[in-house]
């Protein structure tokens, strides 16, 4: 049992092979320890989030490390066929790889039973293992941007199926029509088809006539917000009718926490301290939803009262009434709105993200218990579109609303660096000496293909890695620089998939993701190392 650092509430626990990690989460779940957030289990790792708060780095080691690892936990019996398709695109580069025919791949990947060993990267991503040892092949070396929904693939020695169509880097053989996610299943069925512990068998229905289009395989998009044309559910509150949302609106919260044995993580808003600071100002839960507003060019009317107030990016704002009267309104302090009133947020002078609340909240139905749009496993509401209503809930008249609250310091800009602390870990062994001190002295330009999935980071020099081995996938942490083999690392924000296969080298440090959320493209970063509470290098308990 080794332990390695990844943030200031995270780290990673290393075991010997996959029965001793499952043997240690099933401890660890039936014995939590108090503190413990969330457990991302993968091949031979369990990634251990933490609230420092509650319990010290230090202690947290000591006590997992007492866990016997004879546990085992305790499962459904249930057996579970997928039909298959093996017409993938990479069957014959697999079969080259193994020296054997394309259809003995076919006859040793459905002559064995698999086991759901875990989950993750995407929601209903069941990492499979067992099956015929010899189906052992490396990940591709170029990871494709699109793999289609249902694609059935081999990564090292586990099996898988691609709930959506998604980026991915593993060898696919087949397709199936078998859903592998769907939000439309009846509690108490889980939305995963595939839970950890279940018995999986694929069938081979190549000859066999296509039954419906991939397609199916996708789990329904989410229900559409009302239009002006429908009717709103919410009486007697107001609605905010949405006129333009610029690049990008989202309904963003605190997250949903919890949900990483389906494979989902916990997204929300990216700068978590501008959402609670919005919501105080209306008299809100700190956590309740927000519209979160990328790089501006948003306008709404109110329909009815409303209260609202604008956090985070620094930028104008305008309100204007019905009659036509039109003046600026200050960020960071409540405003109402009457009924005709529209209110128009510009383009940021710095940071890019904005947090609308509105007093009582938008009242949408949360997915998975929360309103959160993840942008990635597209779970939670659809993003927000010109001529949407959102409903808002009704309050007591005269509900408190909060003070003003005081601006963010050091709001990103492309004008000047901006400097994130860093942790490194877990996997700095894995970069040649030089690469952490590459990564801390060079500037990293922000590149356009950036999002609520990561920053994808450019630099003159790229990272060079001293183990080319294929690492096991393992849990990925918010924050997180992953390091593809272009040596150009991708900082992992709020959407990032719960697990990965490239070598993590450090990770922003946790007070500074909310810095991370505002960062525009174009700009430059730089990191700066400091050190992780408790083991800050491989140890033993």
């Amino acid at each position: 049992m080794r332990f390695l650092p990844v943030n200031l509430n995270a780290m990673l626990v290393e075991l010997a092979d996959l029965p001793q990690t499952l043997a240690l989460l099933a401890s660890l779940r039936a014995e939590p320890i108090a503190g413990v957030e969330e457990i991302v289990p993968a091949a031979r790792t369990l990634l251990v989030a933490f609230r420092p708060a509650a319990i010290a780095a230090d202690e947290l080691v000591r006590r997992i490390g007492l866990r016997s690892l004879d546990a085992r936990e305790t499962r459904i019996d249930r057996r579970i066929e997928i039909p298959v398709r093996y017409d993938g695109e990479d069957l014959a580069e697999v079969a080259g790889l193994l020296g054997i025919a394309p259809e003995e791949v076919v006859r040793r990947h459905t002559g064995s039973d698999y086991t759901v060993a875990f989950t993750g990267f995407a929601p209903g991503f069941a990492y499979l293992s067992g099956g015929d040892p010899s189906l052992n092949v490396p990940r591709r070396k170029v990871p494709r941007t699109r793999i289609p929904a249902g694609a059935v693939g081999l990564a090292g020695s586990f099996s898988g199926v691609y709930p959506q169509a998604s980026p991915g880097g593993w060898q696919i053989i087949g397709i199936t029509d078998t859903p592998m996610w769907d939000l439309s299943r009846v509690p108490p069925a889980l939305p995963a088809l595939l839970q950890p512990g279940d018995t999986v068998r694929f069938v081979d229905v190549t000859a066999q006539p296509r039954a419906t289009p991939v397609a199916a395989a996708v789990s329904p998009s989410p229900s559409p917000l009302p239009s002006p044309t429908q009717p709103v559910a919410s009486a007697g509150a107001g609605v905010l009718e949405i006129r333009a949302t610029g690049l990008q609106a989202l309904l963003q919260d605190g997250g949903r926490h919890g949900q990483a044995k389906q494979g989902v993580s916990a997204s929300g808003a990216m700068d978590r301290r501008s959402l609670q600071a919005a919501n105080r100002l209306v008299g809100n839960a700190s956590d309740a939803a927000c519209i979160e507003i990328a790089c501006g060019g948003f306008q709404l009317a109110c329909r009815g009262d409303a209260v609202v107030a604008i956090a985070g990016a620094d930028g104008p704002v305008t309100l204007t009434r019905a009659d036509g009267a039109k003046w600026p309104v200050p960020r960071h302090q409540p405003i109402a709105l009457v009924d005709g009133d529209v209110l128009a947020i510009g383009e940021p002078q710095a940071g890019i993200r904005s947090y609308l609340a509105v007093r009582g909240g938008f009242d949408v139905a949360p997915v998975l218990g929360s309103l959160s749009s993840d942008t990635l496993a597209r779970i939670g509401p659809p993003a927000i579109a010109a001529g949407d209503l959102l409903p808002v809930r009704a309050v007591e008249a005269g509900a408190p609303v909060g003070a003003p609250e005081t601006p963010p310091d050091g709001l990103p800009t492309v004008h000047e660096e901006v400097v994130l602390d860093i942790v490194p870990g877990p996997r700095t062994d894995w970069f040649t000496p030089e690469a952490l001190e590459l990564l801390c002295r060079q500037p990293w330009t922000v590149t356009p293909q950036s999002n609520r999935v990561g920053i994808r980071l450019a630099g003159e020099v790229p990272l060079a890695r001293a183990n080319h081995a294929e690492l096991p996938s393992e849990g990925t942490a918010y924050g997180a620089l992953q390091v593809p083999p272009s040596g150009q690392p991708v900082l992992f924000l709020a959407d990032h998939p719960l697990t990965g296969g490239y070598p993590v080298i450090a990770s922003v440090a946790t007070y500074h993701l909310d810095r991370a959320g505002q960062i525009p493209v174009n700009a430059r970063v730089r990191f700066n190392p400091i050190a992780a509470p408790g083991p800050v290098a491989p140890s033993a308990p």
